[in-house]
């Protein structure tokens, strides 16, 4: 029998599991584009010339290609705003903009509707906190219901 955890995703073993899934789903998604990624790839990232290994989710050194995938949803009941969640989205965020400038940089997240109908996740996220996305970075929204994925722009 599964046992419902506080916070974890309905229906599923684990919001790890969840996670992994879904970089698989956008693994799969590049691949169809001739591009193969590599789970965990690092990259040296820094403020200064001081720099550190960073592990993104998926990524590539040719094409040189970094994603971070997020398989967020809006909050229930009422698909209230998912404050913390948005706040590791921001996360992301920096570590590109600290990530070398001659890579790609891709936010592949799950398309999530408000209300079922409403504005996507993604669409609230780039109105709310474009401010936040460094120039360059691209923000992909995967359809779990046609398979297909398009990039969102504000």
């Amino acid at each position: 029998m599964l046992m419902q955890k506080p916070f974890q995703r309905l229906g599923s073993d684990s919001n790890t599991q969840v996670g992994n899934d879904f970089e698989g789903v956008a693994r799969s998604f590049f691949a169809k584009q001739g591009i193969p990624l590599q789970p965990g790839h690092t990259v040296r990232i820094g403020v200064t010339a001081s720099t550190k290994a960073h592990s993104f989710d998926l990524g590539s050194a040719a094409p040189k290609l970094i994603v971070e995938c997020k398989c967020h949803r809006w909050t229930k009941p009422g698909d209230n705003v998912p404050s913390a969640k948005l706040t590791v989205w921001n996360e992301a965020m920096y570590y590109f903009h600290l990530a070398p400038a001659d890579y790609r940089k891709v936010l592949f997240v799950l398309r999530d509707l408000r209300g079922g109908k409403g504005e996507s996740l993604a669409s609230y996220y780039l109105r709310t906190y474009g401010h936040l996305i460094p120039e360059g970075v691209e923000v992909w929204e995967y359809d779990e219901n046609t398979g297909a994925a398009q990039r969102v722009s504000i």
